[in-house]
C-alpha cells in the first residue's frame, strides 16, 4: 500500500477561520477513500491543496515519485468548437486510435467523436472528462462532487468505472449512496482536522454516533466530579482540619477537563408544519399534455396521486422531470387535458435554481418575514431562522453575501414558516451536505402531508420515496414498483445497452430478425462494412434528435421553432429508413 500524496502538520487559514490546523493525512495509491465535512470545512479548499493549485500556510505536501495524479475538473476545460476526439488529443497527447478506445469504455459513440464538446449534455460531458483521465493512466484520482447533476444512468457508468479503477481515489461528495458503493474508506475534516476511518460511510457515521454518545457520557462523568469536588472544597477550605485535603482537591478540579464531542457541530433541525391527515385524491390529471407550445415533452398523462404519499420523479436527464414538475405546481400550463388538486391543497414549491433568484438586498430575517404566513410573530421567525442556522449577526446579512447552500437552506426556512399541506421540490439536496440532506430527509419521512420531488441523490430518493412516478420516451406514468427496482432496471438495460443513448458496436437491437449469413470472404467484410456505416449514421442522427428536442425546450419565437420541429420530423424519418436497412443487412449476417 504505497503512499502518493501526502501532508504533514498543515495550516490553511481563510479570514478567521481555521481550515487545517496542524494536520496530516496519507492517500495510497490502492484505496478508494470518500471526503466527509460539514459545508464550508474545507474539502474543496483540501482538493485544491492536494493538486498544488493552493498553498499551505505551512507544513508540508510529499508527493511520491510514482505519483500519477488526476482530477475530475467542475469547470469547462474545452476550448471553442473542440471535438471530443479533438479535446481528448490535446488533453492527454495520446493518438486518435487510443482516445477512441478508451471513449468508448465509457460508451461515447464513434458518432459523437467529431461533435463539439460543449454542445453535449452535462451527463455526456463528464463521459469525456472521465475518459481524459484514464487515457493519463493516474495512479490517484481526485473527484469533487463528480455526481452534481448527473442523472442515474451516468451515476451508475461513473460508480462502475470508480469501482473497477485499479488504483487510489479522493472522492468528495454529499451522496450517501454513491460514496458508499465507491468507497472503502472515509477521511473526515472536522475543526481542521483530517481523521482517517476504515469502512464506508455508513460504517463512518454509526462510529461518530457512538463516539458521540461516548464523549457525552465521559463529560456527564466529569461534571458529576467537578461537582462533587466544589462541594467538598467550599465546605473544607476554612477547616484547618481539613485546609490541605481542600488544596489536594482543588489541584484535582483543576486537571479536570471536558473532552471535545465529537460530531458536535450545529445542525439544521427540519420541522414542518402540522399537516391534518387527509384521505383521497391529492391529483388527478386526465389526457394531461405538457410541454411547450412547440414541443410536447409528453402526452396522455393518467395520474392519480393520493393524500399522504411522497412521490419521487425518475427519468433521463432532459427527459421532462422538471417540466412536469412545473406544470404540476402551476408555472408551466399544460397543452392539453385536465391536472386537478384535491379539495383544500395548499402547495408549497421549492424550485431547482430559485436560490440564485432570491432579492439580493433583503436581509435573511427580511426574506423569511415576507415569506411568513399571516399571523407568524418575530419569534417564530427568528426560531425557524436559527434551527436553519441563521442566528446571531447571520439573521441580519445580506442574501447577495450567502453562499449557495445557505441560500438553499433559507428558501427551505421559508417553506417551513408557510402552511402547506402538499409539497413539490425541485432538487431539494443540491448545495447541502451530507448532515443536512440526512435531516430533511428525516423531516419529509415525519411529514403528514403530501410531497412530489426529484432528486439526484440517490440516497435520498431511497429514503423519502413512498411511490415512484417515470417520465421516459414522451410517457408521464406510474412506475409499478420501488424506486430500488427502478435502479435494478436501469443498471441492467446500461449493462445490455438495450436503452442506447448511442448504437452499441457489432451487436442488433433486441427482437430484429435476420436472415441467412454467407459463409465468408468478400462479400461478408462488405456487409459488416455496410452495417458500421448504417450504424454510424444511425448514432449521429440520434444525437442530432436529441440536440434537436433539447432545443426546442428553449425556444421562444414561433418561426424558429416550426423550422426546428420539422428538421425534427426529417431525422426522424431518415432514423425509420436506417434501421429497416439495418435490420435488412443484419438479417443477411445470421449465424446459421
Amino acid at each position: 500500500m504505497p503512499v502518493v500524496l501526502q501532508l504533514q502538520n498543515a495550516f490553511k487559514r481563510y479570514g478567521h477561520q481555521e481550515l487545517l490546523d496542524g494536520t496530516s493525512c496519507a492517500l495510497p495509491d490502492d484505496e478508494k477513500v470518500g471526503l466527509i465535512g460539514r459545508n464550508g470545512a474545507g474539502k474543496s479548499t483540501l482538493c485544491r491543496v492536494l493538486l498544488g493549485e493552493e498553498e499551505l500556510d505551512s507544513g508540508e505536501l510529499v508527493r511520491g515519485r510514482k505519483l500519477r495524479l488526476g482530477y475530475l475538473r467542475q469547470h469547462d476545460p474545452f476550448l471553442d468548437g473542440e471535438t471530443v476526439i479533438g479535446f481528448l488529443q490535446r488533453d492527454s497527447g495520446q493518438p486518435e486510435w487510443r482516445c477512441g478506445e478508451i471513449a468508448w469504455q465509457f460508451q461515447i459513440p464513434d458518432s459523437m467523436l467529431d461533435q463539439p464538446v460543449r454542445q453535449l449534455s452535462g451527463g455526456w460531458q463528464t463521459r469525456v472528462k472521465l475518459a481524459a483521465l484514464l487515457l493519463h493512466d493516474p495512479n490517484l484520482l481526485i473527484l469533487d462532487e463528480p455526481t452534481n447533476f448527473l442523472d442515474l444512468r451516468t451515476q451508475l457508468l461513473l460508480e462502475g468505472f470508480l469501482r473497477s479503477f485499479p488504483a487510489g481515489c479522493l472522492v468528495v461528495s454529499h451522496d450517501r449512496s454513491f460514496l458508499k458503493r465507491t468507497c472503502t474508506q472515509t477521511l473526515e475534516l472536522s475543526r481542521g482536522k483530517l481523521t482517517m476511518f476504515p469502512g464506508d460511510v455508513d460504517s463512518y457515521l454509526e462510529n461518530l454516533a457512538e463516539r458521540r454518545e461516548h464523549d457525552l457520557r465521559v463529560n456527564a462523568a466529569t461534571l458529576t466530579k467537578r461537582k462533587q469536588l466544589e462541594t467538598f472544597i467550599n465546605k473544607n477550605r476554612a477547616n484547618a482540619n481539613t485546609a490541605s485535603q481542600a488544596r489536594s482537591k482543588a489541584k484535582q478540579l483543576e486537571r479536570l477537563e471536558l473532552v471535545e464531542v465529537q460530531g458536535q457541530e450545529a445542525t439544521v433541525r427540519f420541522s414542518f408544519p402540522e399537516s391534518e391527515v387527509r384521505q383521497g385524491t391529492a391529483l388527478r390529471t386526465e389526457q394531461l399534455a405538457i410541454g411547450y407550445p412547440d414541443n410536447e415533452v409528453a402526452t396522455e398523462v393518467q395520474l392519480e396521486v393520493e393524500h399522504g404519499t411522497r412521490v419521487g420523479v425518475v427519468g433521463d436527464n432532459g427527459q421532462g422531470k422538471t417540466t412536469f414538475l412545473r406544470t404540476v405546481c402551476g408555472s408551466l400550463k399544460p397543452l392539453a387535458g385536465s391536472l386537478k388538486w384535491g379539495y383544500g391543497c395548499q402547495v408549497g414549491v421549492y424550485a431547482q435554481h430559485v436560490y440564485t433568484t432570491l432579492p439580493k438586498n433583503q436581509t435573511v430575517e427580511d426574506y423569511l418575514y415576507n415569506q411568513a404566513a399571516p399571523g407568524t410573530v418575530m419569534q417564530q421567525i427568528k426560531d425557524v431562522a436559527g434551527s436553519f442556522l441563521f442566528s446571531g449577526d447571520m439573521i441580519e446579512k445580506k442574501i447577495n453575501v450567502l453562499s449557495g447552500g445557505e441560500r438553499a437552506r433559507l428558501v427551505l426556512a421559508g417553506l417551513l414558516l408557510q402552511q402547506h399541506n402538499v409539497l413539490v421540490l425541485d432538487e431539494p439536496g443540491n448545495h447541502l451536505d451530507v448532515e443536512t440532506v440526512e435531516a430533511l430527509a428525516d423531516a419529509l419521512c415525519r411529514y403528514r402531508g403530501t410531497v412530489i420531488f426529484t432528486s439526484h441523490d440517490r440516497y435520498f430518493m431511497q429514503r423519502v420515496a413512498t411511490a415512484v412516478i417515470e417520465v421516459r420516451d414522451g410517457r408521464v406514468a406510474s412506475y409499478p414498483a420501488s424506486f430500488e427496482d427502478y435502479v435494478y432496471r436501469v443498471q441492467k438495460e446500461l449493462d445490455a445497452g438495450l436503452r442506447a443513448e448511442h448504437v452499441v458496436r457489432g451487436k442488433p437491437p433486441a427482437g430484429a430478425t435476420t436472415g441467412p449469413r454467407p459463409v465468408g470472404g468478400k462479400e461478408e467484410r462488405e456487409l459488416q462494412k455496410q452495417l458500421r456505416s448504417v450504424e454510424r449514421k444511425i448514432a449521429k442522427l440520434d444525437e442530432e434528435k436529441k440536440e434537436l428536442n433539447a432545443r426546442l425546450m428553449k425556444i421562444t419565437d414561433a418561426a424558429e421553432a416550426q423550422k426546428t420541429h420539422d428538421q425534427l420530423s426529417t431525422i426522424t424519418n431518415e432514423l425509420a429508413q436506417l434501421e429497416e436497412e439495418w435490420l435488412e443487412i443484419s438479417g443477411s449476417l445470421e449465424v446459421n
